[in-house]
């Protein structure tokens, strides 16, 4: 957790940063993940952000969504599409004021935990798992889903040996039996399915009320200096999603898999457990319209039992800006 004299600096580079968009320089720097194949990759490829928005947009690869947050505290980025839900949660918490201003994607099977297959551990023998090394990536929605499928089969974290290791260095560690089982997400969830086997599939979770999606987030003060631009970025996105659902042809995800630095195969593999909601959807009590802003304080209360974060707002419902979104529905 930041300090306050680190957060006060983080905020004024980031004012500075802001400050200067809206002054009229012509670039914009995105955050976004590798290994995992969206629509709107198809809409970067093409320069239709550049197009849109006109100004020069550039893309910045992060592994993790708490990395996402660091960025935007700096200044250096002013928006991370497909930040997980807990990262922006953990920031949050912490005093960083971000605000969700779209559902990125809905993904309950790209997101999971995957123990090595030599243990012969599932979910009929899961209390086996007490005493074991896990690597999970910490603050991430692979860490929230891990923490929830743990109390679900009642066991203990502090029996654990947790190892705080990004998604693709898990599924190093579980190919070479340095953990026993791993939690991650994207192309490192794919490589650690190679050497085991989930506990609990998506609908599983889901009938658990485990929901894993991600947001495109931003800085409050930049959302509110360059409110117009948002809304073109979002409207830009939102055609995207649209035109996949349209033709979700291998012809459409080779170029969202080059974007992404995927073969095809395994582009079509991940996409196939996603879902993108409409602008529409987005804007209804499902998501951004209300269940958004409970399901993040859900989120920060379990971090908070779990020890993972000092506090939980008293309420996530001013981290939730549907203004761009709702302006890109006018567009």
């Amino acid at each position: 957790m930041k300090t306050t004299t680190s957060i006060l600096a983080a905020a004024a580079m980031a004012i500075s940063a802001q400050a200067a968009l809206a002054d009229g320089h012509e670039e914009l720097t995105v955050a976004y993940f590798l290994e995992w194949p969206m629509p709107m990759m198809a809409a970067k490829a093409s320069g239709a952000y550049d197009e849109a928005l006109g100004m020069k947009v550039n893309w910045v690869s992060f592994d993790t969504g708490t990395a996402m947050s660091a960025a935007m505290a700096s200044g250096d980025v002013q928006i991370a599409v497909s930040q997980g839900v807990p990262p922006f949660v953990v920031a949050a918490s912490g005093g960083q004021d971000l605000q969700v201003v779209d559902v990125a994607v809905s993904y309950s099977d790209n997101d999971n935990c995957v123990v090595s297959t030599g243990l012969e551990i599932d979910q009929e023998n899961a209390s086996e798992l007490a005493g074991k090394k896990v690597a999970v990536p910490l603050g991430t929605a692979a860490h929230y889903g891990f923490l929830r499928q743990m109390d679900h089969f009642g066991i203990p974290l502090d029996s654990l040996q947790v190892l705080d290791m990004a998604p693709d260095q898990g599924a190093a560690a579980l190919s070479q039996g340095a953990v026993d089982f791993a939690c991650g997400y994207g192309g490192g969830l794919s490589r650690m399915k190679e050497h085991g086997n989930v506990l609990l599939t998506g609908d599983e979770k889901e009938a658990l009320g485990i929901l894993v999606f991600d947001v495109t987030s931003a800085p409050a003060g930049f959302i509110a200096e360059n409110g117009d631009t948002l809304a073109k970025f979002l409207k830009v996105t939102a055609d995207a999603n649209a035109a996949w659902y349209a033709d979700p042809s291998d012809e459409n995800l080779a170029v969202i898999a080059e974007q992404a630095g995927m073969d095809l195969d395994a582009a079509k593999s991940a996409i196939a457990t996603m879902k993108f909601p409409s602008v529409e959807d987005q804007l209804s009590e499902t998501w951004l319209g209300g269940n958004a802003a409970t399901f993040m304080k859900g989120v920060a209360d379990v971090f908070v039992e779990a020890g993972s974060i000092d506090g939980a707002l008293g309420s996530y419902e001013n981290a939730v800006n549907t203004g761009p979104l709702q302006a890109a529905s006018e567009m």
